[in-house]
């Protein structure tokens, strides 16, 4: 039987490992399009896959701030709302449900569900009118 610290040092480097290799792959996808202009959808294929894997790994311990946005949601509850993380990418049915702050207090990625209500992890945040 495991002790809450050892689960915890395990859950610290399952996330390392998780980070780890979304940094990866999203270098190796940088490299290809400054190497290959022409294989942007490549790109955009490989950075979904890399944001979708990480999500759905991260969906067993954020999900409970997705019941609390939705509930927030349902509820009105504005001045939950307000203090949700303004990370979002609009124009992909993104919106990051983590407490403003996040990135820097907890080293998470934004995080949410896509249009299609797919868990997703992604780095970085883009207007709606984009």
């Amino acid at each position: 039987m495991t002790t809450p610290e050892e689960e915890r040092r395990v859950q610290d480097a399952a996330w390392r490992h998780a980070r780890t290799g979304a940094f990866a792959e999203a270098e190796d996808v940088f490299s290809a399009v400054l190497s290959d202009p022409g294989g942007g959808q490549e790109a955009r294929d490989r950075v979904e896959a890399a944001e979708t894997q990480l999500g759905m790994e991260l969906c067993a311990c954020l999900q409970p701030f997705q019941d609390r946005y939705d509930r927030a949601v349902r509820e009105g509850d504005v001045d939950r709302l307000t203090a949700i993380c303004p990370g979002k990418h609009g124009r992909w049915g993104r919106i990051c449900v983590l407490d403003d702050g996040h990135e820097t207090s907890m080293e998470e990625p934004h995080w949410g569900r896509n249009s299609e209500g797919r868990p997703i992890a992604w780095v970085g945040s883009a207007p709606d009118e984009w």
